[in-house]
């Protein structure tokens, strides 16, 4: 056969010349040739078998099989060997992979076309591969046709071909897409032709590949009949499987379409009886009925009037539409008009604050001095407070307390890490996605036009190339301004006077300096040892246990055992570490109660190692040495106290070198304090000539932490001239204060935190710049119970305090030892 003969799909003439050898064939769809060869051309292919009687379209691809199908015509044959493979590429399959029988198939109106080959396969009986002559494509083998084995009588056969035909009637009704097929099956064969009827059931099934495969190798009749009839049952299943998800499926969309119907009906049969409106003439009658029900401005309804007329003459499905009635939702959700009465009671304002706080008195004095001012006017006029503090001393809890004691709803968000100036004040309602600012956000939320809104973490603001969001709220934060306050989105100007603003901070270092003076600061200073053990009392043991399930009778804990968690795990300003440490304690003892180890538990301080580990602070120990002072700091985490330690290294040459990661202000203060000792020596009867020899080495730990400020000149100063006298300090004291070249004691900030340190460290006598005597006396009695303050102008005053000036130090009695000696020797000579 010649390749023009493959491309048209023309059989060989019966003249033409055998050379295969043939044998006799049994299968009753061969009629056409009575012989098949012995030698086959194999064509492997993937996924599933197949049988003889099936009639099929095969394409192929032009590359791979083309030579093999032109084989097949140059060797006069028009059948050729399809065999199973579990190759991924059949193309490529190598010999192993390839199954022992197969099904030869006559080729039908074969047609080549560009890129692929199409032809029609009928299946005629089972071959049996005995070796191959090729193992490359165009694969060849020598074969063999074995005969089906009948070991099983004649009514067991029966009795199969009746389950199988049966099974088929299962079948049609669940998957009709199988009548056609059976009605194919039954024109050529009866219930009486085993072999096929067995070959026809694996056909129609949707078994894996290896399966039917065993089917197809399967030789004995009965055998195959088992195995085709559960795998005809298998499909049966699976079919009433799907029949019952479709089904399921179709009737949940059957009644969403009836219902869907149904509405629409409805909608028209009310809309021709007057009863129902469309969309855009619902929303407008919506809007009109809110915007009567409000007090706008007359900005506001000129500009709502406007939008209304817009909006009914819109398409509901256009994007204005949507832009305009988001617009209009907006406004006329927000509270016009709408108040909240204050509740200006003093009393039960005292009560909310006592109750939710300990300590802090001179802060609840003055929000009560503030709710006074406002019950004088008869209203709480808007104000923006600040309350500035080191973390965990309470700021968020008060401005809570404020709104509960006015009475007002209370909004929180926090503005750290704000870099987009469109969160204060909106965006231009034309961008996809917009919307108002925080600040009209929080009014459509509260409902009322003088809510309390509280701006956390102001100090941590930032700035970005979107705009700056600290300048966008000097607007809202303005009392001169905010009555007209504009936002982007709305376009339309918001009374914000009446509203009252809770700021907190940690530092005001880094709050712009306009947004600061807009804003009445409250100080936050932390807490002593006694406040923070009623704290732990009355508020964060109780509210532990009960997150934790727990009664107070089941765990308790002494008040010896809090006051040495606050000394020894949790020493600083707030309270929230010293939350965290009883919380483990809590968890600890919890496990305890649930593994049956004890019924109740009460905690001693002997007991916190085994809670809490060892302790991470001990006591401060200021030993008084020659060249250690005691100072005093302000940190954002409260007071702070520092020992400045002065010495000297050696005596080859004069310097000074400092240390302990000193800010710029800190090196100019110690450069200050070394001046003025060094030209005031004999005045404080120290060595006159310490300096003029010595190299000075000044050091404040620690090391690892950065440390700047203006408050620690007086205590270099005392440092260095305890070094060039020769003897500590009289007595523990500490000290703060700023020092000019001139001896001058200059005031200096953060007295509140600098004191609560003071006691905390344990030192009782403290020397401070007079100018901040008015800040000392201020405090409350209980922190300034049981100090002693000395207020200085000049540094002369320090000295006396410090040391005996009167009196010649031990460093200017042997430099005046020093020079009677070298006297007597000039003498000599």
């Amino acid at each position: 056969m010649s390749e023009e003969q493959v491309k048209t799909g023309e059989t060989p003439s019966a003249e033409e010349p055998k050379e295969a050898e043939l044998v006799e064939e049994n299968t009753p769809p061969a009629k056409a040739d009575a012989q098949l060869p012995r030698t086959l051309y194999l064509l492997p292919i993937k996924d599933r078998p197949f049988f003889p009687g099936q009639t099929l379209p095969v394409v192929l691809n032009k590359d791979a099989w083309l030579e093999t199908l032109e084989a097949v015509a140059e060797a006069k044959q028009n059948v050729i060997g399809v065999v199973f493979t579990t190759a991924e590429d059949n193309q490529r399959a190598r010999p192993e992979e390839l199954a022992r029988i197969g099904t030869v198939v006559r080729i039908h109106d074969l047609k080549v076309k560009d890129d692929y080959i199409q032809l029609i396969a009928e299946g005629l009986r089972r071959f049996r591969i005995d070796h191959l002559v090729s193992e490359q494509p165009p694969y060849r083998a020598v074969v063999d046709y074995p005969e089906d084995v009948h070991d099983a009588s004649e009514t067991e056969l029966k009795a199969y071909g009746l389950a199988l035909m049966n099974a088929f009637r299962e079948l049609l009704p669940l998957n009709p897409l199988y009548s056609e097929e059976l009605r194919y099956f039954l024109n050529r064969f009866g219930p009486s032709n085993h072999a096929q009827l067995a070959d026809f059931a694996a056909t129609l099934t949707t078994a894996e590949g290896e399966k039917l495969q065993e089917v197809l190798e399967t030789l004995n009749l009965s055998e195959r009949l088992e195995k085709a009839l559960k795998l005809i049952k298998d499909e049966i299943e699976i079919s009433r499987i799907q029949t019952n998800i479709r089904e399921r499926v179709e009737e949940n969309l059957s009644q969403h379409q009836r219902e869907f119907f149904l509405k629409q009906q409805l909608k028209e049969i009310q809309k021709e009886l007057g009863i129902v409106k469309d969309d855009r003439t619902a929303d407008v009658d919506l809007f009109r009925e809110r915007i009567e029900k409000l007090q706008l401005t007359e900005e506001a309804r000129a500009k709502a009037e406007e939008e209304l007329d817009k909006l009914s003459v819109l398409d509901p499905h256009s994007p204005e539409y949507a832009v305009s009635r988001n617009w209009l939702d907006w406004l006329t959700q927000l509270p016009w008009g709408v108040h909240s009465e204050d509740r200006l009671d003093l009393d039960h304002a005292r009560k909310v604050l006592d109750r939710r706080h300990d300590g802090l008195e001179d802060v609840k004095e003055r929000i009560l001095e503030f709710i006074a001012v406002g019950k004088l006017k008869g209203e709480v006029s808007g104000a923006i407070i600040l309350l500035v503090g080191p973390p965990g001393v309470g700021k968020t809890s008060i401005g809570k307390s404020i709104a509960e004691a006015l009475g007002r709803k209370f909004y929180r968000f926090s503005v750290g890490g704000m870099r987009d100036e469109a969160e204060i004040k909106g965006h231009r309602r034309t961008y996809i996605g917009a919307m108002p600012g925080k600040f009209i956000q929080a009014l459509k939320t509260v409902g009322t036009a003088n809510p309390v809104i509280m701006l956390d973490e102001i100090d941590k603001i930032g700035a970005s190339y979107q705009g700056d969001p600290a300048s966008a709220l000097l607007e809202a934060l303005d009392p001169e301004q905010n009555s007209e306050f504009l936002d982007h989105y709305l376009d339309v100007r918001f009374d914000l006077s009446n509203v009252l603003f809770v700021c907190t901070a940690n530092q005001l270092d880094t709050i712009p300096g306009p947004l600061l003076d807009r804003m009445e600061v409250i100080r936050l200073s932390g807490y002593i040892t006694e406040e923070k053990v009623a704290i732990a009392r009355h508020h964060l043991w109780p509210r532990l246990l009960e997150e934790a399930g727990l009664k107070r009778s089941q765990l308790r804990i002494t008040e010896a055992a809090i006051r040495h968690v606050i000394e020894g795990y949790a020493r600083e300003a707030g309270v929230r570490s010293l939350q965290k440490q009883l919380g483990k304690i809590v968890r600890k003892a919890a496990m305890k109660l649930v593994t049956g180890e004890a019924d109740s538990l009460t905690i001693h301080v002997s007991d916190l190692p085994d809670y809490l580990g060892q302790p991470r602070f001990h006591a401060e120990k200021h030993p008084r040495l020659i060249g250690t002072v005691v100072g005093l700091a302000w940190t954002a985490m409260g007071g702070a106290t520092l020992t400045v330690e002065a010495t000297r290294v050696h005596t080859l040459n004069r310097g000074f070198k400092l240390s302990g990661q000193l800010g710029e202000v800190m090196q100019e203060s110690a450069n200050i304090a070394y001046s003025y000792i060094s030209s005031h020596l004999q005045s404080y009867k120290a060595d006159p000539e310490f300096f003029d020899r010595a190299f000075v080495h000044l050091h404040v730990p620690d090391g690892a932490t950065p440390k700047d400020g203006p408050s620690a000149g007086i205590t270099m100063a005392t440092a260095l001239l305890s070094l060039a006298r020769g003897e500590p300090v009289r007595q523990p004291l500490a000290m703060t204060g700023e020092l000019s070249l001139t001896g001058q004691v200059l005031p200096v900030g953060g007295i509140r935190e600098k004191v609560i340190a003071a006691r905390r460290a344990g030192i009782h006598t403290l020397v401070l710049p007079e100018d901040n005597r008015k800040d000392f006396e201020e405090l409350p009695n209980y922190l300034k119970e049981g100090l002693e303050v000395h207020f200085a102008r000049h540094y002369d005053e320090v000295a006396r305090l410090a040391f005996n000036i009167r009196s010649k130090s031990p460093a200017l009695k042997a430099w005046l030892e020093r020079e009677a000696a070298q006297a007597a020797e000039g003498c000599k000579s």
